[in-house]
């Protein structure tokens, strides 16, 4: 099972390519995000939003952890698929708990990174990640 979640995919070098660049791109701009939480956590600021009642610290925590760290993770292709657990768990709650109300020019953004991340989660990271050169 964990063998499966690690796999790249068997693409051409074209596709792997594609899928690269899509990655690293998804990735970056997640990490727009995720920096100034990851410089509020370190800062002390607590102050943030509590879309599922964790409570506001926890929440901070959850959402550094997922647009900080798995971006990073993403970006290398390291533990791909895993880290794309929590990017999409952040941008569904982002899209159907947080913006719910909102128009949709509001929500678009959250849809975009959930789709995208999905499609990643679906395909692989391609055969230019991390993933394959540490587990084949």
């Amino acid at each position: 099972m964990f063998k499966k979640l690690l796999r790249t995919g068997n693409y051409s070098t074209s596709a792997s390519l594609g899928l690269l660049i899509f990655r690293i791109a998804m990735g970056a701009m997640m990490l727009t995000h995720g920096y100034p939480k990851f410089q509020k956590l370190i800062e002390g600021n607590f102050q943030f939003g509590d879309p599922i009642g964790l409570g506001p610290e926890f929440s901070l925590i959850l959402a550094v952890l997922a647009e900080f760290v798995c971006s990073i993770l993403l970006i290398l292709g390291l533990t791909t698929r895993l880290a794309l657990i929590p990017l999409l768990t952040t941008m569904a709650v982002a899209l159907f708990v947080v913006h719910v109300n909102d128009p949709f020019a509001t929500q678009e953004k959250a849809a975009l990174y959930l789709v995208s991340f999905l499609l990643i989660l679906i395909t692989g990271p391609g055969k230019y990640a991390l993933d394959r050169k540490l587990f084949g």
